[in-house]
């Protein structure tokens, strides 16, 4: 489990620490749970994702369903757009 592994690091380094979490994946054939806010690195570790909203699973699938989803909530979140929310809440 990997909470937050390339947090304040640069982009290379970053990208450096998705390769070894997704080279220990096909090594061992491990799963591995890896929260993040940034979904490049999302995209680049996972085969799966779920996206929390309110302390629920809002969403599951493949990062290319996540990517193709319709739901305004989730492209709000996938382009870091905060138009239409207050706190956590869409307004109608």
């Amino acid at each position: 489990m990997y909470d937050e592994p390339t947090s304040g690091l640069d982009p290379v380094v970053a990208d450096s620490i998705n390769r070894l979490i997704r080279r220990l994946q096909h090594r061992f054939g491990m799963t591995s749970i890896v929260v993040t806010h940034d979904m490049k690195n999302a995209f680049d570790v996972a085969d799966r994702i779920a996206y929390l909203h309110e302390g629920r699973i809002y969403f599951h699938g493949t990062s290319a369903e996540l990517q193709q989803s319709t739901d305004r909530l989730i492209q709000d979140f996938l382009l870091g757009r905060s138009e239409g929310h207050r706190g956590n809440r869409v307004e109608s």
